[in-house]
């Protein structure tokens, strides 16, 4: 299609960009298994293999499942600052799979004992772990800079579209062929990943592509583009994790108040399974409903995020607020409807405040720190995922599912008025990616702050 054809008329960027599409295919199908067996675990101990500790052993499966992700992110920088992208892509989702699959023959032919399923689950969330920094890190390397804020969207839409996918097909995939089904889709699902990510084109810092049929691999340890565009002189030097965060206080900041705030989100794949069992007393099919309507609403707001007006820090403010009353609402009225709506809602807000605040760091922080970086935000946000899992579960044995959901809503209160704080008094870190890009950042910053 001519580049003067009518923006109307343009086929999506998936379409339009084959490489783009098959990587966007290989996330859609990796984090989809990811999420699958994380919640079809959860809901086989909850429903089926747990004791009268349910509520603590789903807390501590779903606290070793996201250890990797904060564990392992000084690795998982260097990794994806020294290796070819399409590279790491490819071999992760490889070695997921193949440990995915000879554990499904294994369920199979037998009972997996206890400690097998939570290696399983550590295993795939540390594949997962170098997969999801990498392909994010990747994006100004598939696309124009002019298709990065489209590819973003689709980037987080589709972590959006694979927790609807896993979390729905998780819980039903139990109740009908127990875990080994699970296991067995997830190793499926990994391994048709790698080829479509080894078939893509990655582009360098010289605009040209690392193309499958190459003979090696680029010896650049960047592998994309550099902060100044040109490819030519000496790369610039790699910072360390502190180092890059400590260049960038203002994004630090936000990064802490949603690490404050995950504490008391992701609590929630604790406590839906609990209220699933203790409040509704019904199946698996709630369970992926209730999956459904968070994945549903998260996946709505990343493509509707862009076109919320207000400044991020802002509008990353009130989404807080509202999702504090649509997590605390089940805890006031039970019922299905009200806790389809109020995860519908709570979905909403977290695929709003994704897009505007990846959008705003991708264009604000240096190309030649995005591996450090992004590796650093996962971490960060990340950190809080274990201890909030073993923390609401082990409370979900001593208090019901519905003190529990108020718990999560009172506890976002106070981060929801730090974060508008912030936009009120902190100033945001200059833009380093292009000259370009300031006028874009600008409209990005919080209210009464320049750049």
């Amino acid at each position: 299609m001519s580049a003067d054809a009518p923006r109307g008329r343009r086929l999506p960027l998936v379409l339009r960009n084959p490489s783009f599409g098959r990587v966007w295919t290989a996330q859609l199908l990796t984090q989809a298994a990811g999420r699958m067996f994380q919640v079809g675990a959860v809901w086989w101990l909850v429903g089926f293999a747990g004791g009268e500790r349910r509520g603590l052993e789903s807390g501590l499966f779903l606290m070793v499942s996201t250890l990797p992700a904060v564990a392992l992110a000084p690795v998982v920088a260097r990794v994806v600052a020294r290796h070819a992208h399409r590279t790491v892509l490819a071999a992760a989702a490889a070695v997921a799979g193949a440990v995915a699959v000879p554990v499904a023959l294994w369920a199979y032919a037998g009972d997996l004992p206890m400690a097998a399923v939570y290696a399983v689950g550590l295993a795939l969330a540390a594949c997962q772990a170098v997969f999801d920094p990498c392909l994010t890190t990747s994006v100004p390397e598939l696309v124009e800079d002019a298709d990065i804020e489209a590819a973003t969207g689709f980037e987080l839409s589709t972590q959006s579209l694979a927790g609807l996918g896993g979390g729905l097909l998780g819980p039903l995939l139990v109740d009908a062929g127990g875990l080994p089904a699970v296991v067995a889709v997830c190793g499926a699902a990994y391994l048709l990943a790698a080829p479509l990510v080894a078939s893509a084109r990655f582009r360098h810092a010289t605009g040209t592509y690392d193309s499958p049929q190459d003979a090696q691999e680029p010896q650049d340890a960047s592998d994309g583009l550099t902060a100044g565009g040109g490819g030519h002189g000496t790369p610039p030097a790699r910072r360390t994790l502190r180092q890059i965060l400590a260049g960038l206080p203002f994004i630090r900041r936000v990064l802490l108040c949603f690490a404050a705030a995950n504490l008391f989100t992701t609590a929630v794949y604790v406590v839906m399974p609990l209220y699933t069992r203790g409040v509704l007393h019904s199946t698996g099919t709630t369970v992926a409903a209730l999956e459904a309507a968070l994945g549903a609403g998260t996946l709505v707001g990343s493509f509707t995020g862009a076109r919320v007006p207000g400044r991020p820090v802002a509008v990353g403010s009130a989404c807080l607020a509202v999702m504090a009353a649509a997590l605390g609402l089940p805890g006031l009225w039970a019922g299905h409807a009200t806790a389809i709506g109020a995860l519908a809602v709570a979905g909403w807000c977290v695929g709003v405040i994704g897009v505007r605040f990846v959008a705003l760091f991708q264009r604000l922080v240096p190309t030649a720190d995005k591996p450090g970086f992004f590796a650093v935000m996962q971490a960060l946000l990340g950190a809080t995922f274990p201890l909030s899992s073993l923390v609401f579960g082990a409370l979900g044995d001593h208090l019901g599912a519905r003190a529990l959901c108020l718990v999560q809503g009172a506890g976002l209160v106070p981060v929801a008025l730090a974060l508008w704080w912030l936009g009120g008094r902190a100033r945001p870190d200059a833009p380093r990616t292009s000259p370009g890009d300031t006028a874009t950042a600008a409209r990005l910053t919080p209210a009464g702050e320049t750049s």
